[in-house]
Order: structure tokens, then C-alpha cells, then sequence
């Protein structure tokens, strides 16, 4: 069940043998074994992808239930001493795309660690960890604020389908974060670089904010690429935007955060996040 749903969330083979830390033939093998024994496909295979049937569907609900229901059970023979609070900081974009999973597992495995989740900006944050009024912040670097690298996320521009060609308007229509965030400053460089001309429709700390102007066809906004909502159009030089810097994005602590539960969480942060 694990391979079914790392081929479910990657959408891909080959990274959902990286996720599992199996070859890919290996995984293959276990997904076209079990369409045997059930005599049903369970995925559609495409040239670059795979994606779950009607039938997958259904088996990948049961298949999350079954894991979940192993780690809780784990947790409670292995584990069931670790209790404690572990607060995070965490910006919106993050907490938005890269965040949930983690911290879904990681209560699954130690349902007796509570966790207080604080959303602010990255440079809101590099504070809090000096003052040890958060234990750990995912981030992006900036000034004040540095810790143990985790990985470059790489910034596009994102639109809605429906607001047909606002990419070419000038000057161009960008929703952003407030001054300070290496998101809208990344933006900004690489609009002037390729001498485009813009204005700026809205500012937000928000990330739904900023989507809610592009969801509108108000906008294009500069993101990370995990925090880009499916159903939104990702924009680059095809459509005549110039490339946006990537974000560097790291794990902070605080000096006061040297405890077991802490501990934990920042161990799975950083395995689940560099694969």
C-alpha cells in the first residue's frame, strides 16, 4: 500500500521509487501485482505519468486509512512516552503546499505531541526564533534568519485560464507579498531586468490574498511552485515573462528548542522535504 499511494501523490514511477527508496522495477512489479490479484487497472499510464482510475481511487482511500492506522499503532508500542508542544512558524505559501502531509504524519506517529502552527512572513518569523517564541521555522533564507538548508523551490508566475492574454498587458497587472519577502523582490528584479513594465494591483501577506486577485483575472502573481493551486495556469517565457529567481528554503531553530519532540519534527521536515 505504501508504493500505491507514493505513485498516487508523485503522479511518476520513477519519483515515487525515489520517495520509497526502491528501484523502479520494484515498484512496477508491486502495482502490477496487485491490478492482478484485483483483475482491475489501477492507473492510467501516460508517456511521463500515471494517473489513478475510478478503481484507484477507491483502493488509495483504503490504503491511506491502512498507514495511518500502522503509524498510530506503532506510535502507541514504540513510542508512546514522547508527549510535549512543538510551535512552528511557517509562511502561508509554505503552510499552504508543503506543510500538511508532514505534519499529518508526523501527529499519526506521535498523537501526544501537540502542535501550534504560527503563519507569518519569513521575515516576521526571524524574530521569533531569536526569542525562542517559536521552536522551529520553515522558510524562506532571508536577512536575520538562517538555518540548516533544505532545498530551492523554483518561482513562476501563475494566472487564471480564464483571464485570457492578461500576461501581455502593460504595464503587467502583479499581485505580491509585502516589502520584505524575497518572493516579490525576486519578481520585481527579473521584471526590470527584461525592462517590462508593471504595476502592482495588490499587496498581501496573504497567499490567498494574492490568489483570490488571480483567480479573478485581476493579476499574475509570482510563487513558489508548490504553492501554485492546480487549477491555475503556471506562466513563464512562453508567454513572454522573464524567469523569477528560486527560493531558498531552509529550517530554522531557536536555542531553546532542545527537546525530543522538536527533535523529531525537524528530522521528518528534512527527509521528507529534500527527496
Amino acid at each position: 500500500m505504501t508504493m500505491l499511494v507514493a505513485v498516487a501523490d508523485t503522479g511518476n514511477i520513477t519519483r515515487a521509487a525515489e520517495v520509497v527508496h526502491r528501484t523502479q522495477s520494484a515498484v512496477s512489479m508491486q502495482i502490477k501485482t496487485l491490478e492482478t490479484a484485483l483483475g482491475k487497472p489501477l492507473f492510467v499510464r501516460k508517456p511521463r505519468s500515471v494517473t489513478l482510475t475510478q478503481d484507484g481511487e477507491v483502493l488509495l482511500t483504503y490504503a491511506r486509512r491502512m498507514l495511518a492506522l500502522r503509524d498510530e499503532a506503532w506510535a502507541a508500542i514504540v513510542r508512546p512516552d514522547i508527549t510535549g508542544r512543538v510551535v512552528i512558524g511557517v509562511p502561508d505559501d509554505y503552510a499552504y503546499s508543503l506543510l500538511p502531509s508532514i505534519l499529518k504524519k508526523f501527529s499519526a506517529t506521535y498523537p501526544k505531541v501537540q502542535i501550534q502552527v504560527v503563519g507569518l512572513p519569513s521575515v516576521a518569523l526571524a524574530p521569533m526564533v531569536k526569542d525562542g517564541s517559536v521552536d522551529l521555522v520553515c522558510a524562506t533564507r532571508v536577512k536575520g534568519l538562517s538555518g540548516e538548508f533544505i532545498r530551492f523551490e523554483p518561482m513562476v508566475w501563475a494566472a487564471t485560464p480564464s483571464a485570457k492574454d492578461i500576461w501581455r498587458e502593460r504595464p503587467l497587472p502583479i499581485a505580491v507579498f509585502l516589502p520584505g519577502s524575497v518572493a516579490r523582490e525576486n519578481a520585481i528584479r527579473s521584471l526590470e531586468r527584461a525592462r517590462i513594465p508593471y504595476r502592482t494591483s495588490y499587496e498581501s501577506p496573504s497567499l490567498m490574498g494574492l490568489l483570490s486577485m488571480v483567480e479573478a483575472g485581476l493579476a499574475v502573481a509570482p510563487l513558489a511552485r508548490c504553492a501554485v493551486p492546480a487549477h491555475l495556469s503556471v506562466l513563464g517565457q512562453a508567454q513572454g515573462l522573464p524567469e523569477i529567481g528560486e527560493l531558498e528554503v531552509i529550517l530554522a531553530r531557536s536555542s531553546k528548542s532542545n527537546r525530543p519532540p522538536v527533535d523529531f519534527l525537524a528530522e521528518k521536515i528534512m527527509s521528507e522535504l529534500r527527496r
